[in-house]
Order: C-alpha cells, then sequence, then structure tokens
C-alpha cells in the first residue's frame, strides 16, 4: 500500500526528533565567519571532503579577508591554494566571478534570497541553501551525496536529481526543520549509514526507514556510488 504524505509527515518529524537526540551538536561542518566565507567553502565543498576545505580556508581567508580581494585576485595564486580541493581550476574562476557579481550587483553583501544567489557564477540550489540556512537563519533543504542515498532509503523520494529531491522533501519536512534535517541526514549518512556498509542493526531511525531489514547494502552502495554521484557530479562542477 503506498504510504500517504502524511504518514511521510509524520515519520520525518519523527526521524528529526531522534537523530537530533543522537547528534545533539549538529551544525554546518564547514568553518566560516561571515556569510562570504560559507559560500566560498560551499563552492569548495563540490566533490570534496568538508575536512579538507577547512585545512584549506584558513590559509585562503587570511590571503584573501575581503570579498573585494577575491575580486582582484589572480587566478593562478587562487588555484595554487584550493588546488587540494578538486576542479580547482573551475572553483577559482567561480570564486573571482562570484565576488565581482556580489560587489557588482548586491553593494558587496551576499545576498538573502534563493533568486539572487543563484545568479552568482557557481552557486547553484545546494550552495543557496547551505548559505540561507546557515549564515541568515533562514530554512533550505541542501543535497548531496548523503541526501541524495539517505532519502531514498527512507522512502523520501524516488528520484536522483538533487532539485527534483529538494522539492520532494519540501512537501515532507517542516520548514523550520529543513536546514536542521538537512545536517542531521548528512551526519547520519556519514557515521552509520555510509554507502557501502549501512549499519542497519544499530541504526537510531531502523523504524522509520522503508529499508531496513531489506538489501539496504545494495540499494546504499548503487545510488551512493552509481547514478546519485554521477547526477550530482555533472551539477557540481559548475553550479552546485
Amino acid at each position: 500500500m503506498k504510504e500517504t504524505l502524511e504518514k511521510k509527515k509524520r515519520r520525518a518529524s519523527s526521524i528529526v526528533r531522534r537523530l537530533r537526540k543522537t547528534y545533539p551538536d549538529v551544525r554546518c561542518a564547514l568553518h566560516f565567519s561571515n556569510p562570504w566565507e560559507l559560500l566560498v567553502a560551499t563552492i569548495l565543498s563540490a566533490q570534496c571532503t568538508d575536512k579538507r576545505v577547512n585545512k584549506v580556508t584558513p590559509v585562503l581567508f587570511k590571503k584573501y579577508p575581503k570579498i573585494s580581494d577575491y575580486a582582484g585576485a589572480r587566478v593562478g595564486q587562487l588555484e595554487s591554494i584550493i588546488r587540494s580541493t578538486g576542479f580547482y581550476r573551475n572553483k577559482a574562476k567561480n570564486i573571482i566571478r562570484a565576488a565581482r557579481v556580489i560587489l557588482a550587483k548586491f553593494e558587496g553583501e551576499v545576498p538573502r534570497t534563493m533568486e539572487s544567489l543563484v545568479t552568482i557564477p557557481g552557486v547553484g540550489r545546494k550552495t543557496a541553501n547551505v548559505v540561507l540556512g546557515n549564515a541568515f537563519g533562514i530554512p533550505g533543504i541542501s543535497v548531496d551525496t548523503h541526501m541524495i542515498r539517505l532519502n531514498r532509503l527512507l522512502g523520501f523520494t524516488r528520484h536522483t536529481d538533487p532539485v527534483k529531491i529538494e522539492f520532494d522533501l519540501m512537501q515532507i519536512v517542516p520548514r523550520r526543520d529543513w536546514t536542521l534535517f538537512s545536517s542531521l541526514v548528512i551526519r547520519h549518512g556519514r557515521t552509520r549509514c555510509p554507502a557501502r556498509r549501512p549499519d542497519c542493526p544499530h541504526c537510531e531511525i531502523a523504524r522509520q526507514c522503508a529499508s531496513a531489514g531489506k538489501d539496504s547494502a545494495r540499494i546504499s552502495e548503487t545510488y551512493g556510488q552509481g547514478k546519485a554521484r554521477d547526477n550530482f557530479r555533472k551539477g557540481s562542477r559548475t553550479s552546485i
């Protein structure tokens, strides 16, 4: 029998409550001190671990403390600092372009709306939602590979496209919890439900998961290493 939207909503709320108790210290894993730094860090995080980004950004933020510093940066120097994050040529170009657009169109301030953020080079809905939710406190659902994989396992979406998944979740998760839900699910994906070996027997939300007790390792592997990652990668090279 097909699960109703109302039942999915109740299940999502229960998942938030349980994971909040499991990870009471959950927060954005990227280190930043202002909205621009978070935007830069999120651009760098495409196809790169947060841990690696956090090793790079202290040097980057010290070298370029203001948006105007990035706008006038030499692309080669910027590339040399961010090289270890991967796709560094595209990332460097996008960061410089983003700085110039923000200075020219938004008076040097990172905008606070999705509509404005996605006009900035290198910024797609995922990056915009990270910035809105964690820099401005405006709820947003940020869909990365963990979110794709786990929400398929949970039965909240059948899609592998990040934007379609975002819109599915917007109908299921309470708006006030959008940012928190993203952070909790990502943390759970890294901690308890990795793609290659989901720990279903010890999972705190096994009772709320549509795939628990099934061949979740195969499902998780398929969408953690295959289609979902491919779809995410295609979009992340330009705007994420």
